[in-house]
């Protein structure tokens, strides 16, 4: 069986599509089975690949392709049972007015139509799953397939559980791309709520690279912020360590990796409360209302006063990531069995064509 898998999207920027990528398509990942990755050099290369080479490679034999970055090539849809996306989240569609102008034209009307017709998915949360059904066929299988989480910052939790627990000059942190989806200016004006609310040193880390959009010139303007753009994992390491509370105020994630991997830091977890945050953090993490700075605010600061919070917090983040390293666990084995199968029917249904071909000659 040959099983291409798209690389094509890697070399760039390590955003969400890359890192999923990396961490569960890679031959690493999906050994043993025999995947062949297609890379690219530069986003001219990447596109001709995407558009049209990977087309041909499936036109020319009886191949599967794995699509785990970008929405598969409206030329594939003929290819549609042979060809297995990963899709991230909903936002390509429903939040289109958080996307630049490439994402709108090269993304969203691909991603809309292979929902529409393509018969199976895998995709990375419970709760992404069920958006993407209010947009695909009926009949459509959708197969969680959700990441482990590794300790990528090697950080450590046991020198958090013996810190002292108070903290006069609290430090909050984010990580993500510096661009509207993320919605970092609400974790801005947060700040500034917790600075009025008796935190007059508070300060807020954000740890990204600058995307599109005018949000970054605006958090610069905020006292107490500081934009240390992309950062090496021992960069980040650092920020995290010298942290007390992990902030997330995204207008939508499909799932938010970040939050889980700041658990190994032992870090309290603030999050927006919404179905797919609660999913993955659980009983864990903090959900406030982003669009209430106020209220926001005041329940960081009862956090922070409580006795014990931080030994509460290291317990609680060690219990969910054992939670959830066992779910993704039990994804990759079905999901190894799904494709595997895949190529197994793929093999079956072109044998015969390709005997009688052979006839003919």
């Amino acid at each position: 069986m040959t099983i291409y898998v798209d690389h094509t999207h890697l070399g760039r920027h390590v955003t969400g599509l890359e890192r999923i990528t990396l961490e569960l398509f890679s031959k690493e990942a999906l050994a043993p089975l025999p995947i062949i990755p297609v890379t690219a050099q530069g986003t001219r290369q990447m596109i001709a690949r995407q558009t049209l080479e990977l087309p041909m490679k499936l036109a020319a034999s009886d191949s599967i392709l794995l699509c785990p970055g970008f929405p598969p090539s409206p030329l594939l849809r003929p290819f549609a049972s042979r060809v297995l996306p990963y899709f991230h989240d909903d936002f390509l569609i429903s939040r289109r007015a958080d996307l630049n102008r490439r994402a709108r034209l090269y993304m969203s009307t691909p991603f809309r139509l292979a929902l529409r017709t393509y018969p199976q998915f895998l995709t990375n949360s419970a709760t992404t799953r069920e958006r993407l059904r209010r947009y695909s066929r009926r009949d459509a299988t959708i197969t969680l397939y959700r990441p482990a989480v590794r300790n990528v910052f090697n950080v450590s939790d046991d020198i958090r559980a013996e810190r002292a627990a108070g903290a006069s000059s609290l430090r909050l942190i984010a990580l993500g791309t510096v661009e509207p989806r993320k919605n970092l200016m609400a974790a801005g004006r947060i700040l500034i709520s917790l600075r009025a609310q008796g935190f007059a040193d508070a300060t807020l880390d954000i740890v990204g690279r600058r995307g599109w959009g005018p949000d970054w010139d605006q958090l610069a303007q905020i006292p107490g912020v500081t934009l240390h753009g992309y950062q090496t994992a021992s960069g980040a390491a650092d920020l995290l360590d010298k942290a007390d509370v992990f902030i997330c105020t995204s207008h939508d994630e499909g799932l938010g990796l970040p939050l889980l991997e700041a658990q190994y830091s032992g870090l309290p977890v603030v999050a927006p409360d919404a179905e797919v945050f609660r999913e993955v953090l659980g009983q864990s993490g903090l959900y406030i209302d982003p669009a209430n700075p106020t209220a926001a605010a005041a329940s960081v600061a009862r956090l922070v006063a409580m006795n014990g919070w931080r030994q509460l917090h290291v317990q609680q983040a060690r219990n969910n990531l054992e939670r959830w390293n066992g779910l993704a666990a039990a994804d990759r084995d079905t999901v190894l069995e799904l494709i595997a199968r895949m190529a197994r029917k793929c093999k079956r249904d072109t044998t015969p064509f390709q005997n009688r071909s052979i006839v003919t000659r």
